[in-house]
């Protein structure tokens, strides 16, 4: 088979062409740029846009299945450029597949898009998306989302994965993030009294793509159906992220806020940035301050029945690993 994976040049979508090139499949990369690790994996690389339909699917020509994880990720800029890459990009790998008879595709999704403000403790895939979204990744991320379960059909089958706080080597979003605030001084906790939350190591959220690959087929108990992704192990977000600063060899943070006091620094420091237009995005925004104060744990009963899934690196593993990675990059 060959597999077409859009964001392969990406921290989730190396690691699947990765897997996949282990287990014998020919892989094909789109990406805006070349990726000199996809060479190295004997990846074939095409460049473009998932708003160019026309180059699009000119990658997916002659490909059995497509693995879309491509998105704009984030919680700053305007709506139309979300919904550019996240809605339109989709549509137009839908309807590539559906034009050249590709029968599978897993679509890379997030728990954010059930998420509305409050708690998620032990929720399951029957969990409604919020009538009202906090910010436009989730928004779109969800529109997305209904379009590829929609499209599910016999000549095209389809699947959602909603794969929850990556991290791992390589990692270009949360490890970093945390890294360059805490050398700053500026990492704070925010108060949540114990409360759980879910993540996933990046070597079991790239096995579970390829476990959907390999299970997905028209009538398929997955087939159409959205599956969260986790480790399995929920713990406080402070257990996280001192766990990755020890595999830095960082001190631990202490400092804690209210929940309060982050959502009205969110609050202010979105006033500043749109009143002043600054580049970039806050420091912290309303939904960020949301999802840093509430529980976010999900029930993978239905990925472990349904895809065989089973997260096998557990995260004292994981941060074992991710403290080598770091060292041989000193």
């Amino acid at each position: 088979m060959t597999i077409l994976i859009t964001g392969a040049g990406g921290f989730l979508g190396g690691a699947i062409a990765r897997l996949l090139r282990n287990r014998g499949y020919a892989v094909r990369g789109y990406s805006r740029g070349e990726h000199p690790h996809l060479k190295a994996l004997g990846v074939e690389q095409h460049r473009g846009s998932l708003t160019d339909a026309q180059t699009l699917k000119l990658a997916a020509t002659g490909c059995d299945a497509v693995i879309h994880t491509a998105a704009k990720a984030g919680v700053w800029g305007p709506y139309k450029d979300y919904w550019r890459a996240n809605v339109l990009g989709t549509r137009n790998v839908l309807e590539v597949c559906q034009s050249l008879k590709i029968g599978k595709l897993i679509y890379t999704s997030s728990p954010s898009v059930t998420f509305d403000g409050t708690d998620q403790e032990g929720v399951s895939e029957s969990t409604p998306y919020p009538a009202r979204f906090l910010a436009h990744y989730p928004a779109t991320k969800a529109e997305a989302e209904r379009l590829v379960l929609a499209a599910n059909a016999l000549t095209l089958a389809t699947v959602a994965l909603r794969p929850h706080l990556i991290w791992g080597p390589g990692d270009t979003q949360l490890v970093p993030r945390i890294l360059e605030r805490a050398r700053a001084g500026k990492l704070r906790l925010v108060e949540t009294s114990g409360k759980l939350v879910d993540s996933v190591y990046i070597g079991n959220a790239a096995a579970a793509h390829v476990l959907a690959l390999e299970k997905l087929a028209s009538g398929a108990p997955c087939a159409g159906k959205a599956y969260f992704i986790t480790n399995g192990e929920p713990q406080p977000l402070s257990a996280l992220v001192n766990g990755i600063l020890g595999a830095a060899g960082l001190p631990q943070v202490l400092k804690k806020i209210s929940p309060t006091l982050a959502y009205a620094s969110g609050c202010a420091l979105e006033f500043i940035w749109k009143t002043t237009r600054r580049s970039g995005e806050p420091p912290l925004t309303r939904f960020v301050a949301r999802q840093l104060a509430t529980a976010h744990w999900f029930d993978i009963s239905a990925a472990r029945r349904d895809l065989g899934y089973e997260p096998k690196i557990k995260i004292t593993e994981g941060l074992q690993r991710l403290a080598e990675s770091l060292r041989s990059l000193k």
